[in-house]
C-alpha cells in the first residue's frame, strides 16, 4: 500500500480521537458512562465509513463513505500489529515483585479472577454446544467469544482477527468486538448499580466523597491505567521516547523468538507423533507480553531497568490501544453482526449473568475481607478490560483504604500471561478448532472448579 496512505490513516484516527474527546466532554450522558474517547472515535469512523454513510447515501462516488479503500486497508492491518505493542508495554518499567509477595497481597484476587475467567469459557462453550450450534449452526469457536470480548476487550478481539480468519470464522472478530463494546458500557452501568445495591444492603459504607482531583481522575478513563500505576515523573531527566520504543521493540523481538521456537518445537517434536499444529495459529501479542516480562526482569538483574519509566510505557501502550480501537471499530462489519444477532444476544446475556453471579455470590466466598471493593475490581475487568475494574475501584474506594487497588495491580502479574488476552486466550481458538468444543469445555470446567475449590479451602474459612 502507498506509504502516504499509512500517514493519512493514522492522522485521520488522531483527528477522530480529538473529535471524540470533544463530544465526550460536551455530553453529560457520555461522561456518566465513562466511555473512552477512542470508542466514541471508533463509532464515528464506523458511521462515516462503508457500513454507515456508504450505505445510507446511494452515491457511486462514496461507496466507502468518507474513507477511501487505501485508508480502510491500513486500518484493517493496524490492530494485528499494534496489539503486540500494547501487550509488550504491560510490564515494562513495572517493578516485578517476588511471587510470594504477590501471592500474599493478591491471592484472593487471583483466585476470584481466574474462576471468573475460566467460567466465561464454560458458559460460552455450554451455550454454543447445547443451544446456539443446534439453533443457528454457529462455528463452535464462538464458545470463546465471551472471554475474548469481555475479559480481553477490544484490543484482544481485534488482535485475534488474523487467527479468526485463518481458522475460517471471519465473523468471529466482529462478534468479539461487539461483545467488547457491550461489556464496557454494561460494566460501568451495572458496576454503578452494584455499588448502590451494596450500600443499600449494608455490605458497604457509603463511599467517601472524592476530592476534586480524585473526581477528575475518575472522569478520565484514559488516565485510569496511569493512576493505577502511580504515574509520577521523576526529577531526573527521563530517557527519550526513542529509547523506550527500543525496549518495546526488544520485548516484541524476544516474543517473536519465543513463538518461532514453540512453532519449531511443535513441528519437529510433537507433529510426528500425531499432535496437530496449534502454535502456527497463535498470534504474537501474548508472547510479546512474556518478552516484556523477561526484558523487565533482566533489567532489574543487570541494572538497566531504571532507564524505563512506567508512565512513559503507559503512554506508549495507551496511544497504541487508542489507534487500535478506532481502526478496529472503523472496519467493523455490521452485516456480520446482523447475521449473527441471536448469537451475540445469547452470549451477551450469558456473559453478563455469569459475571453478576461471580460478584454477588463468588466474591463473598473467596474474599476474606472487603469483598465488595475487591469483587468489583474483577467484575469490571471481567466485563470490560482492566480499565473498567480500575474505574469501579476508584468509585467505591477513592482513597484506597481497602487495598483493593494494590491487590488488583499485583493480580495482573499472575493473570494476564494466561487469560484476559494471554496465552490461553490466544490458544483457545485453535484448541477448539483442532479438538472440538467438548474437550475444551471439560478442561476449562476443571480449571474453573479447581480454582474455586482451592479458593474456598485457602481463603473461604477466613470469612466466617
Amino acid at each position: 500500500m502507498p506509504t502516504d496512505s499509512v500517514l493519512y490513516a493514522i492522522l485521520l484516527i488522531a483527528g477522530l480521537i480529538l473529535l471524540g474527546k470533544w463530544i465526550r466532554r460536551s455530553s453529560s450522558i457520555l461522561k456518566r458512562l465513562y466511555l473512552p474517547s477512542a470508542i466514541i472515535a471508533g463509532t464515528l469512523a464506523l458511521l462515516a465509513g462503508p457500513q454507515g454513510l456508504g450505505r445510507l447515501i446511494p452515491d457511486e462516488r462514496l461507496p466507502n463513505g468518507l474513507w477511501n479503500e487505501a485508508v480502510l486497508d491500513v486500518w484493517a492491518a493496524m490492530p494485528g500489529l499494534l496489539i503486540s505493542v500494547v501487550f509488550a508495554t504491560l510490564f515494562l518499567g513495572k517493578s516485578v515483585s517476588p511471587p510470594r509477595e504477590i501471592w500474599e497481597k493478591a491471592g484472593p484476587m487471583v483466585v476470584h479472577g481466574q474462576t471468573l475467567a475460566w467460567g466465561q469459557y464454560v458458559v460460552g462453550l455450554s451455550l454454543v454446544i447445547f443451544l446456539l450450534r443446534p439453533w443457528t449452526g454457529i462455528d463452535p469457536m464462538a464458545g470463546a467469544l465471551i472471554e475474548i470480548g469481555f475479559e480481553g476487550g477490544h484490543g484482544t478481539a481485534a488482535g485475534l482477527g488474523d487467527t479468526f480468519r485463518e481458522l475460517g470464522f471471519e465473523s468471529g472478530v466482529d462478534l468479539a468486538l461487539g461483545l467488547a463494546t457491550v461489556g464496557v458500557v454494561a460494566g460501568v452501568l451495572l458496576g454503578t448499580l452494584l455499588i448502590n445495591w451494596a450500600v443499600w444492603r449494608g455490605h458497604l459504607a457509603p463511599p467517601d466523597e472524592p476530592t476534586d482531583e480524585e473526581a477528575e481522575a475518575m472522569s478520565s478513563p484514559e488516565r485510569l491505567e496511569e493512576e493505577g500505576e502511580g504515574l509520577q515523573m521523576s526529577d531526573q531527566a527521563l530517557e527519550p521516547l526513542s529509547v523506550h520504543l527500543g525496549f518495546v521493540a526488544v520485548a516484541i523481538g524476544v516474543g517473536w523468538l519465543l513463538l518461532e521456537g514453540l512453532v519449531l518445537a511443535e513441528r519437529y517434536l510433537l507433529v510426528p507423533l500425531g499432535w496437530p499444529e496449534l502454535m502456527e495459529h497463535i498470534p504474537l501479542f501474548p508472547l510479546a507480553m512474556i518478552g516484556g516480562v523477561m526484558v523487565q526482569v533482566a533489567g532489574m538483574k543487570w541494572g538497566f531497568a531504571g532507564l524505563m519509566d512506567r508512565g512513559l510505557m503507559n503512554r506508549i501502550g495507551g496511544v497504541s490501544l487508542d489507534l487500535l480501537i478506532v481502526a478496529a471499530l472503523g472496519t467493523l462489519s455490521l452485516g456480520a453482526l446482523g447475521e449473527n444477532l441471536p448469537v451475540l444476544l445469547v452470549l451477551m446475556v450469558g456473559g453478563i449473568a455469569w459475571n453478576l453471579l461471580g460478584f454477588v455470590v463468588l466474591a463473598r466466598l473467596l474474599f476474606p475481607r472487603n469483598w465488595v471493593a475487591n469483587g468489583l475490581a474483577n467484575f469490571g475487568q471481567g466485563m470490560g478490560m482492566t480499565v473498567v475494574g480500575l474505574l469501579l475501584v476508584r468509585m467505591v474506594d477513592p482513597r484506597n483504604r481497602t487495598g483493593a487497588m494494590e491487590a488488583f495491580g499485583y493480580k495482573q502479574l499472575l493473570f494476564e500471561p494466561v487469560v484476559g488476552g494471554g496465552l490461553f486466550t490466544a490458544a483457545s481458538l485453535p484448541l477448539i478448532y483442532q479438538f472440538g468444543p467438548v474437550p475444551v469445555l471439560v478442561g476449562t470446567a476443571a480449571l474453573m472448579t479447581g480454582w474455586f475449590v482451592f479458593g474456598l479451602w485457602r481463603f473461604g474459612p477466613q470469612t466466617h
